[in-house]
């Protein structure tokens, strides 16, 4: 969405010291390699039997990301003495009773047009969405409150509206509440036996997301894996060895 603004625009840059560069990122090392000693597939195709697992996978080092992001944040504060990333950036958000949520390249603008209203004693601030994936949810639901909110849009997903709003809806839910149950991921079976189960576990308390019939010794395995060894393998392939099945077992 930001393809003309970025190609079509100029600003001035602040570009560090190569030196403090290099001090600041580690040294890359390459989680997969091609090696003819440690032969290993590269996008097999993964069936119901371990596809839950994959993406339940993909979805937890999403989560873990979160947490990284803001010490990556912190850090490179404090050595090159701005901000850069992070989760959010709020702007004149602190006694604001209106925040715009917008993304990218119209924050600018959108600061502008503050700054303008504040002048006529307006309160209103922006919040900068800086992290889209994973969502920093906790981030957005401190910094807006119980404010009233405008998400400014730059994408639309017909029939349901703006992309952005679903998330900040999610962050600020209240009453009732909503928990989402992933269920039947690459065909996998979904039984009466697993839903039964899970309704009554809805009866009482049910985590906000739950993936049904989750195999977490599966993805227990492959991350204490990932956590011995840079050269682990495609994720996918080790589930699969681990449950017993091959590719050509698959096809």
């Amino acid at each position: 969405m930001d393809g003309f603004l970025l190609t079509h625009a100029s600003e001035r840059v602040d570009i560090p010291a190569l030196g403090q560069v290099d001090a600041f990122l580690p040294r890359y090392e390459p989680r997969q390699v091609l090696d003819p000693a440690e032969p290993v597939s590269i996008g097999a195709m993964v069936g119901p039997e371990a596809f839950t697992e994959v993406r339940y996978l993909g979805h937890a080092r999403m989560q873990q990301a979160l947490g990284v992001i803001t010490a990556v944040q912190a850090d490179f504060s404090a050595e090159f003495g701005r901000p850069s990333g992070g989760l959010v950036r709020p702007y004149q958000t602190d006694d604001a009773d209106i925040v715009v949520v917008a993304m990218g390249s119209v924050l600018g603008t959108v600061k502008d047009a503050v700054d303008e209203l504040r002048a006529t004693g307006m309160k209103i601030g922006v919040l900068g969405i800086t992290t889209f994936r994973p969502f920093p949810a906790d981030a957005v639901r401190e910094a807006l409150g119980t404010r009233r909110v405008v998400v400014l849009e730059r994408a639309l997903a017909p029939g349901t509206g703006g992309i952005v709003t679903a998330d900040i809806r999610m962050a600020l839910a209240g009453p009732p509440r909503i928990s989402t149950v992933i269920a039947g991921l690459g065909g996998r079976a979904v039984t009466r036996k697993s839903l039964s189960a899970m309704l009554a576990r809805a009866a009482g308390e049910l985590e906000p997301l739950t993936f049904l019939d989750l195999d977490t010794s599966l993805v227990d395995r492959e991350l204490a894996r990932m956590r011995t060894t840079r050269r682990s393998g495609p994720s996918p392939e080790n589930m699969l060895r681990d449950l017993g099945i091959t590719a050509s077992r698959i096809g």
